[in-house]
This record gives structure tokens, sequence and C-alpha cells, in this order.
């Protein structure tokens, strides 16, 4: 037993050594692996930065590099879109919303009772007052005109007689030979003729009305709309359809409504004899549809919308305007005179009031306080605080400070004043300070800059 312990106990130290040895090779591995990984890393980032040498100095010394956030490095720059205010007149709007309605429309009907022989226009025609619209079968009429005229020349007749019998009674009753009653019924039959002719003439006139109510004409100018009735059937004067719809769209009306705060301004226009001007635009009060003019205001006020409606007439030759058109209407009640003109997009509001960013010496920027005097749309009118001339920023203004240093652009379309849309407004020439080739931030620098 003694010598079989002694043999298997150098086999067991013999297993212990090759195992070791085994897992020591493993480990010997992976610091291999991990050695030649740190030096790949190594090499690549050595390679990467080595390329350009002067993209790694000029983003150390680039605008931002030693920036904080929101501008207030010393030396960062902040690109911005700028535009120059300008001297000149903004118009005072007062928009309401309205609908064109036309000045007249008509229903046509028969005011007569007969078969419509022929229908004389076509549907969406345009036609004149006066203009044969349909015809009525006539014959009817024209029988009833024979027979009025035919029972007139009966009752002259019956009257000549009856006056030449009465000449005849006044001689008789001068000698005595017939009594005074006789005379005077004879002088009554004269009469009653002349009743009966009067009544034969009023049938021979209607006859003759009813002739020309068979020929229908339009009432008005305007424009003509769908057929109602159709050649061939029989119409009646107490038909309520009618046979057609005519409205008149040259001129049209717009009915627009405007809050009841606003009526004293335009009331006081009104009673002045001032005439206003009316625009129209489309339903998303984008582009300008027509002008036109003030014709009157409502003469009351609605109690349930506070609103008070007004009537605008347009010439609509080129027939923009349809009847029930949605419109939005701009009615000019005013003009402030010189005032410096200013994109909308330049006011900011703050704590110590609204105020603009004025681009200075050095493309430095400054905060200028501003009084507004009127809002046109996308123009702002300012009656103090900026002058003409001056460079304000319009875009960009969330990184900006007192004192912050710009780099200017002008608006997108190249005119520093491309923003301002007034009436009536006069422009300058656009005086942005141009950047310095230093202050401009090359691609390079950028690259370099994020890296």
């Amino acid at each position: 037993m003694g010598h079989l312990k002694s043999i298997d106990l150098p086999e067991a130290e013999g297993r212990a050594t090759s195992a070791s040895h085994a897992a020591g090779q493993s480990r010997a591995w992976i610091w291999i692996v991990v050695a030649a990984l740190a030096a790949g890393g190594f090499w690549y980032y050595r390679s990467s930065h080595s390329k350009d040498p002067q993209n790694s100095a000029a983003a150390s010394t680039a605008p931002g590099a030693a920036s904080g956030r929101g501008g207030r490095g010393a030396n960062f720059t902040v690109p911005v879109v700028v535009a120059t205010a300008t001297k000149g007149d903004l118009p005072v709007y007062l928009n309401g919303l309205g609908t064109v309605t036309p000045l007249n429309t008509v229903t046509v009907r028969s005011r007569v009772d007969g078969q419509l022989l022929n229908v004389s226009f076509k549907e969406g025609q345009y036609v004149k007052a006066g203009d044969l619209l349909a015809e009525i079968d006539p014959r009817p009429f024209q029988v009833q005109l024979e027979q009025a005229e035919g029972q007139l020349a009966k009752d002259t007749a019956q009257r000549k007689d009856a006056e030449v019998n009465l000449e005849r009674y006044k001689l008789l009753f001068q000698e005595g030979v017939i009594p005074k009653q006789q005379l005077d019924t004879q002088a009554a039959s004269v009469g009653q003729f002349d009743g009966a002719i009067k009544t034969d003439q009023g049938q021979i006139d209607n006859a003759k009305l009813q002739l020309t109510y068979a020929r229908i004409t339009s009432p008005i100018s305007g424009r003509v709309g769908l057929r109602l009735v159709d050649p061939g059937n029989i119409v009646h004067a107490t038909d309520t359809n009618g046979l057609l719809i005519i409205t008149q769209v040259q001129p049209i009306a717009i009915i627009f409504t405007l809050p009841q705060d606003q009526l004293p301004q335009v009331f006081d226009k009104i009673h002045k004899g001032l005439q206003l001007n009316v625009e129209a635009f489309d339903r998303d009060n984008t582009m300008k549809i027509a002008s036109g003019k003030l014709l009157t205001i409502d003469n009351q006020i609605d109690t349930t919308t506070g609103t008070y409606k007004l009537k605008a007439v347009f010439s609509n030759e080129d027939n923009v305007l349809f009847p029930n058109q949605f419109v939005n209407t701009h009615l000019l009640v005013d003009t402030k005179r010189n005032l410096s003109l200013v994109p909308l997009a330049a006011i900011q509001r703050g704590p110590q009031g609204t105020y603009v960013y004025v681009v200075g010496d050095g493309n430095t920027v400054k905060i200028q306080n501003v009084t507004i005097a009127q809002t046109t749309g996308g123009t702002v009118g300012i009656s103090d605080g900026l002058q003409a001339g001056q460079v304000i920023v319009t875009d960009g203004q969330d990184k900006l400070q007192d004192g912050t240093k710009v780099i200017p652009n002008t608006s997108p379309s190249g005119s520093a004043t491309a923003a301002i849309a007034a009436p009536n407004a006069t422009s300058s020439p656009a005086s942005a300070p141009m950047p310095s080739a230093a202050q401009q931030p090359n691609a390079q620098t950028r690259k370099g800059s994020k890296r």
C-alpha cells in the first residue's frame, strides 16, 4: 500500500502543474489582445487628430470656443437676421368677417296663367334689364282683346243712337209734345253708354296688359341662375318657385360685422362725410380679392353678439366676388403718419417693457426701449425710441444680451427692409454693418470645434 501511494502522488502533482500552465497561457493571450486593442485605439486617435493640425489650432481660437450658454462668453458671436427701420405711414385697419351679398336678388315669376312656350336665356347667362327671358302662350289674351274691342264698338254705336234720340227729345220737349221725365230718361241712357264704353276700354287695356305679361323680361341686370321650369309646362301667377332667379353681381355688396367698441370710430368718419375704403381678402386672409367703398352701417347693435353690421359695395368688374362667399374685410379708418416701421418679429417684451435689439458699432447689440403706435399685419409702427436707418435684429434674439457681438445677415430676400410691407411706407436702402473676415467662422473651424 505504501508503494502505491508513493506512485499516485507524483501523478496528481503532474496533473496540477499542467492545469496551472494552461491557465497561465490563456491569461497571457487575453492581455495580449487588450494591449493590441489599446495600441490600435491610440494609433487611430493620433492619426485622426494629426491630419489637419491647423484645425486644432483654429478650434481653440474660433468664435464661441470660450463661450458660455446664451452668448455669455467674451469672444462669442451670434449669427442673427437684421432689418433696417424705415420712415413711413402705417394704415389703421379694422378687420371683420363678411359675406358677399348681391345688391338685388329677383325671383322671376309669371304674372299670368298659361303654357310656357319657350325660354330665351341660358343658365348662368348675364342679362340686362329689359331682355326677353321667356314667353307664355299669348293666344288666350289676344282673344280677350278682340272681344273687348268688339264690345267697345257695339257700345259706341249704341251711344251715338242714344245721343241722336236725346237731341230729338229736346226739340219735342220744347214744343210740349213729351213730358220732362221722358227727356231725362233719354239723357240717362246716354250716360250709361258712356260708362259702358269706359268699361270696354278697360277690358281692352287689360287684355293688352296680359299680352305684355306673356312676354317675361328681366327686371334688373344680373346673372341668371338655374332654370326652375322647363318649356311646355303650365305656369301660374301663384307659383311660389318662379321661373328663375337673377342676382345682381356688378356691383355687388359685402355685409360684415365689427365689435361695438369700434362703432364710434367708424360712425364719426361717416358723420363727417368721409369715404372709407374696404378691402376684401380670401378665406385664409392671405390674398387680397377686391377693393370697394363703405356704403352704410346698420341702425342697431346685435345684443346677442355685441357687434354691428356694415355694408360695403364693390364694382366686381372681374367677377371675383360671388354671392354668399365668405371673406375677410379690412376697413381703413385712419393712417398713422411719420412712424418708424420695423417687422413685427423685431419686437420683444420683457419686465422693462417693449424693446428691440439695435446693432451698433462693432456689430454689438444693445437693448433699446420703444413705444408702439400701431401694428398692422406684420409691420409695427414705432412712435418713440427708434430712428429710421437703425439696424435692428429680427431673428436670433433668444441668444442675445446687451453687449453681445453678432454676425448680421439680411433677410432671405436679400434686403434688410424686405420684412416690412405697409402701404405708403417709404423704404431706405439697407445699411446693416457687414462682419469682417475674422468674425466669420469658416466651415473648417466649425468642424474642428465640433470635434
